[in-house]
């Protein structure tokens, strides 16, 4: 049974943030992984949801049926911390860690064949052209007084001159 890996490092969200997002995930087929990965709405999600896209394409190298795919393990590390101080009263700072993560999930194929969910991608946006105007002409005819020229009813009623 051949396995595939994928890796992210120095994911800016909090382990414990994308524990929560793998935990959900884990052991369930890629289908069904991703469409829970579409509707969730941690910040983390679309993240783990391309590292997931990336595994299944290093699967579709090594000539993996994608239809069987499950996913075996996720695991969420620790990365790197930026540490930041943020002023206090009295001459203190409060120190502020920035966590990072470093995610790896592995893919096994199972022997059954299990699609419940079909993923839809969003159509890719069109530039429309733009529509050249014309260019007004400097000097323009004056217009006919006629009926459509006339002031209408409250322009007549708060006239100055008016009754």
């Amino acid at each position: 049974m051949t396995k595939v890996t994928a890796k992210l490092n120095n994911l800016r969200v909090a382990p414990r943030k994308v524990r929560l997002v793998s935990g959900v995930i884990k052991g369930q087929s890629v289908n069904e992984a991703l469409a829970q990965l579409q509707v969730m709405p941690w910040r983390s999600a679309p993240a783990v949801a391309k590292l997931l896209k990336s595994a299944v394409a290093n699967a579709k190298n090594k000539s993996m049926n994608i239809e069987k795919l499950f996913i075996e393990s996720i695991s969420v590390d620790q990365g790197p911390m930026l540490k930041r101080y943020l002023p206090r009263a009295m001459g203190r700072a409060t120190p502020i860690h920035k966590k990072m993560s470093h995610v790896t999930v592995v893919l096994g194929e199972r022997d059954s064949v299990a699609q419940k969910y079909t993923i839809y991608e969003a159509p890719k946006k069109v530039k429309r052209e733009k529509k050249v105007k014309e260019p007004k002409p400097k000097f323009q005819e004056k217009k006919a007084v006629g009926k459509e020229a006339r002031p209408g009813f409250f322009q007549k009623l708060f006239n100055r001159k008016a009754i």
